[in-house]
């Protein structure tokens, strides 16, 4: 850990650029990461300092320039000479990054597939969209460019369908609804997102499978796809997800992550144009926690 005294006002991207030896769109990736405080407090690129602020940072992890396959068990749905279909454990995160440089989805891909596309780079070959790493579930990759760009466009404009069951704290009233709240980064802590009023739009469709005496079983569907939606959505209509770490109750915890899978995916084929739906069954982690909230 580094520390800055602050001497003058300024903005703390550009205060720190002129004090560091890091560029301002370095600054700029290190307070993303949660990596620069004030005052032992995160705070936005565009705070003010002022003299006698105490500024702590860190540097972002080095990147590897490359990455070397992993042998792993990994449940592949579906690959033809184009895309993959891939069921994702929970527990393992999707493509390198900073904390996780070994071992990932991307590492096991590389292994057991023929190629992967490059637009995503060196650390995200192959990758059109992400589930968090204690999200289970289905996701596309792409194993040439071509079909990159086309899915890629196919998820900006909301033509990829994803769906998701989640088990979620209390008991809902009503039998389907919309979430439609934006997100973004939190102003408490820049490491987790929340509904801001500055946010991307976000739009979660649900409807209730089934109800249990203190839980909620339900099928989401995402309209738009924001980072970590539907645990922030949940949490901010007052049924956060169950086993969620960072946005359910402070001593819900789970040994297999929460419990959020993505079970079913739908997108026209980015060379074939065929329609493609897959859906993956409920992980036994699901169907284990399940009959223990039947009985309660």
């Amino acid at each position: 850990m580094n520390d800055v005294l602050v001497q003058t006002s300024d903005r703390l991207d550009k205060y720190l650029a002129a004090n560091t030896a890091f560029s301002r769109a370095m600054i700029q990736k290190m307070i993303d990461a949660g990596l620069v405080s004030v005052n032992e407090e995160l705070e936005k690129a565009s705070y003010i300092v002022q003299p006698g602020d105490l500024i702590e940072y860190e540097e972002l992890p080095r990147v590897p320039t490359s990455i070397t396959p992993v042998k792993m068990e990994l449940d592949i749905v579906y690959q033809d000479d184009d895309i993959a279909v891939v069921n994702k454990p929970s527990g393992l995160v999707v493509h390198p990054g900073p904390g996780h440089y070994d071992a990932t989805l991307v590492h096991g891909l590389l292994e057991c597939l023929s190629g992967l596309s490059g637009i995503g780079g060196v650390m995200r070959p192959g990758i059109v969209h992400r589930i968090d790493k204690d999200t289970s579930g289905l996701l596309v990759v792409a194993k040439h460019d071509a079909a990159h760009e086309m899915l890629s466009e196919a998820l900006k404009q909301h033509e990829i369908k994803r769906e998701y069951l989640a088990i979620v704290h209390g008991v809902l009233d009503h039998d389907q609804g919309k979430i439609d709240a934006p997100v973004g980064r939190s102003v408490h802590n820049r490491l987790l997102m929340d509904v801001v009023k500055d946010g991307k739009r976000a739009v979660t469709h649900f409807e209730v499978v089934e109800r249990f005496a203190k839980h909620t079983l339900v099928r989401c569907r995402l309209e738009t796809g924001r980072t970590h939606q539907i645990r922030v959505h949940f949490k901010y209509i007052g049924y956060p997800i169950v086993g969620d770490p960072q946005y359910g109750p402070k001593k819900d915890t789970s040994l297999t992550g929460q419990y959020l899978h993505a079970i079913a995916l739908s997108f026209a084929h980015p060379i074939t144009k065929e329609e493609c739906q897959f859906e993956t069954p409920i992980p036994s982690s699901f169907t284990d926690y399940i009959k223990t909230i039947q009985t309660a």
